[in-house]
């Protein structure tokens, strides 16, 4: 019997299983299914859940509170500075990471989604499906077609026609669309 699973790059892992034992077949690290990887990406997860809630923010101030009031007690030496310089900083530098692994699955997320509403709406253009991979000249190139699709479709607009079809977005390889 074979699975498919989503894997953490994106490709389908086909996972055998033993027919004997009825146990799968060790995957290699990169085929290791998306939901049963990484206990960091959890702890991402949770964390940045838990520090975007007003609990979190409260926490903060009330620490910043506790801090100030310590001030007079410690004469504002320069201990009591450092410590809340240290904690700030540590805390800064681990949430930067946390932020951005969630940013990185969020994006990449939202990135497979209008993909797959890119393949499945009839008449779309598949190009665009991987458009993130292109060059420079040719996003360029891209952004002067759907600028002159744009302008046309308002032109359409404003003369009472319909804006909806899908013409093609570079009809010749050699022709610079929108120039």
């Amino acid at each position: 019997m074979i699975v498919l699973r989503m894997t953490r790059n994106g490709h389908r892992a086909k996972q055998s299983h033993n027919q004997e034992s009825n146990k799968p077949a060790k995957l290699n690290r990169r085929q290791v299914p998306i939901k049963a990887n990484h206990k960091f990406q959890r702890f991402a997860r949770m964390m940045a859940r838990m520090a975007g809630r007003p609990g979190a923010f409260f926490l903060a101030i009330i620490c910043i509170l506790v801090w100030a009031l310590l001030g007079p007690i410690f004469h504002f030496s320069d201990t009591w500075q450092l410590v809340i310089n240290t904690a700030t900083t540590i805390v800064t530098f681990l949430m930067v990471f946390v932020i951005q692994n969630t940013q990185n699955r969020d994006s990449e997320a939202m990135q497979l989604k209008l993909d797959e509403l890119i393949r499945a709406t009839k008449g779309c253009h598949n190009a665009v499906l991987d458009i993130e991979e292109l060059s420079e000249e040719e996003l360029d190139r891209l952004k002067r077609g759907y600028e002159k699709l744009a302008k046309e479709a308002l032109t359409k607009v404003r003369s009472g026609e319909s804006d909806s079809g899908t013409p093609e977005l570079m009809p010749d390889r050699k022709e610079t669309v929108g120039d």
